[in-house]
Parts: structure tokens; sequence; C-alpha cells
């Protein structure tokens, strides 16, 4: 085809084109990093440029396909105007916009606000949802405080899952990758994931990723060998989730006992008691047979307002998943300004009720008020 062929042709398919914006979604929430994408329909236009403004800044121009342009949209879940703008081949422009969504959670006051996760349960043990602020109360170390932050089960989840990759994974490691992808299956869009595996070492196999794919992708690359440094990813878990305000969660899976950490168990327990990430475990193995570490995995959970499993075949992996991706789905997120404003390293215990019942709620058992760094 000729190149005037050719231009005729891409000016041809500008007739009746579109433009969308399919992430974010409209009224979606956002934080943190992520990949805004523009659609254009037919396939066939050619653009001069796409344009994608947040907030009426300009954050980057591209002149082809994929229409993508990063975006670091801050820990705060907050409202933002996205734009995009297409100019195309033939002089006109497409415009799309998108509002996203604002939670009643801030992050501005991270060092005052004490963040707590609580799953209530009904009668059957089942997590609860369609609650509001005014269905909770708060006490710390038996005083009343007032809620200045709530976050119910419809907003977005910052999550760490952590995969115990040593050698004697060797036998289980396929029926493990298929409970994790199920697992990371009934994750949303607007989730993020970080996978992290363990073994010797830990590694990085996906960072805050949101695409479904990419997950996939990523837990195809988990492969067993060596140790396992359970201390060491936890604290590297927690140190991920502890600038992300708003819903976030810490979920391992191992089949052993430390054998390759350089932290130790006091290490992760004084850790814990300083954060604000609800920590979910399933273990199998000696992890399900070896007293010791039952314990330090039960303190570690019960503190922490998340829960341990301890599962004899690796054939009940994909149930315990099941299990803590329910309470994960069901989760508030509720946040005060504390009555004892000291930062005095002391313990304060906390505890949450529901209004107008005696349903048991799961949450986080207290916090050490560490003076600021």
């Amino acid at each position: 085809m000729t190149p005037l062929a050719l231009l005729l042709a891409a000016l041809a398919s500008t007739a009746g084109a579109s433009l969308t914006i399919s992430v974010p979604a409209d009224d979606a929430y956002v934080s943190g990093s992520v990949t805004m994408k523009a659609d254009l329909s037919p396939a066939e236009v050619v653009v001069r440029r796409m344009t994608f403004g947040v907030d009426g800044k300009v954050l980057c121009a591209v002149e082809g396909p994929p229409y993508e342009c990063p975006w670091e949209a801050g820990t705060s879940v907050v409202p933002h105007d996205v734009r995009v703008v297409a100019e195309l081949i033939d002089g006109r422009r497409l415009v799309a916009t998108v509002r996203t969504r604002g939670s009643s959670f801030e992050a501005a006051s991270d060092a005052e606000v004490v963040q707590v996760a609580a799953t209530v349960l009904d009668a059957k043990g089942k997590p609860v949802r369609g609650l509001t602020r005014d269905s909770f109360r708060v006490f710390e170390d038996g005083v009343e405080q007032t809620l200045s932050h709530f976050i119910g089960p419809d907003a977005p989840s910052d999550l760490v899952v952590a995969v115990d990759t040593s050698a004697s994974m060797g036998p289980s490691m396929a029926v493990c990758r298929d409970a994790v992808k199920a697992f990371l299956g009934g994750l949303r869009p607007d989730d993020h994931l970080t996978l992290l595996a363990f073994n010797d070492s830990v590694f990085t196999l996906a960072r805050r990723e949101t695409d479904p794919a990419a997950r996939l992708r990523a837990v195809d690359r988990l492969t067993p060998w060596g140790g396992t440094a359970l201390y060491d990813v936890a604290l590297r878990g927690l140190q991920l989730l502890g600038r992300q305000g708003g819903r976030h969660a810490l979920v391992a899976f191992t089949d052993g006992e430390d054998t390759s950490s350089h932290a130790t168990a006091e290490d992760v327990d004084r850790r814990v008691q300083a954060s604000d990430v609800p920590i979910y475990v399933i273990a199998q193995g000696r992890g399900v047979k070896e007293r010791q570490l039952k314990q330090i995995l039960n303190r570690m959970t019960d503190v922490s307002g998340g829960r341990a499993f301890f599962t004899e075949r690796i054939e009940e992996l994909e149930g315990a998943f099941a299990e803590i991706a329910e309470d994960l789905a069901s989760q508030y997120v509720l946040g005060y300004e504390p009555r004892n404003a000291a930062r005095d390293g002391s313990w304060r215990a906390i505890r949450v009720e529901v209004v107008g019942g005696a349903r048991p709620v799961r949450a986080r058992q207290g916090y050490r008020a560490e003076p600021p760094a």
C-alpha cells in the first residue's frame, strides 16, 4: 500500500473513533503506584499524541500504543480527576475523564492515628458486612476513643503474600501454586498485590501488581530450593506495608520452622506490636508439629488481629486461603487519635465492640506506643 493510501486509511479510521479510560475506573479507590491506561476504538485509529493528566496537571504524553502512564497517587485514598486527551491524525481531539473515589480515612496524621483492622463474626462464625462507623466502639486501656476514620470492606486492599519455596516444598509446589492462584483470582482489579518467595533469602516476584494476568505469571516463578527464612519474610512484609494507610494485610504460607533467618522470633514480635498490619499464616509440616513454632505463629497472628491455620495435608491449603479471602473481603478499618498521646514505649490494650449486640470481633489486641523515629 502506498504512503498516500496508508494516510487515507488512517484518516478513514478516525470516523466514529472513541476513547475510554480503563485504569483507573470511574469511582474507584486509588493509592500508591498506578499505571493509568486508555483504550482507543477502533484499534486502527492513529493518534499524534495521547496526554494523561490528574487534577489539572499533565503527567505524561505518549505517541503510540500501549497508551499507558505511571502515576504515584500517594498513600491517602482521596478523590482525583483523571483526564486523557487523544489528538488524532485528522486534527480532532477525543477527551475521556473519570473521577476516583475517596475514603474517609486520611493518612496525613499517620503519626497520631491508631489504625485497627476488625472482622465482625455472626453466630456461625462467618464475617459480617454492611456495618457503618456508628456500629463500632473502640477502647484503649479501657477508655473509649472517638473514631476519626472508617473504611468499609468495599475499599481496595494492599496485600503482601509470602510463599515458602524451601526445598521441602518440592513435592507440593504444584498444588501450592494452584492454591495461591485461586486466592489471587478472587482479588479485585484495584487491589494491590506484592508476592514474595522465601527460602534462604527473600525474593520479590511482583510489586503492588494490579494486573490479574501478571499476578498469575508471578506465581509460576515459585521454585523450591534452600532453607526457610520465615522471620525475615515477616519483617520484610511488615516493612513493605508499614507506610500504606487503609486496608492491608500480610498473608504467609510455610511448611517448616525457621532455619535461615537473620532476624529472630523476638524481632518479629516487637515489630508486630508496633505495626497495624493484620497477619494471616498457613502452616504445614513442622509448622503443625512443632509446639514452639505454633506458639510463635499464634501470638504473631492473634496480636495483629489476623488468624493462624494449621493444615495437615497440602490439599487443605486452598480451603485455608479461601477462608482468609473471606476475612479480608469483610474487614473494616477503624482509626482514632488516642486520648493518651504519650509515646513512652508502653503497651496499650485495644478492645473493639459492636453497638447493640454481643457479636465477637477479631481485631488487633493492642500496640506498643513507640517514640517517634
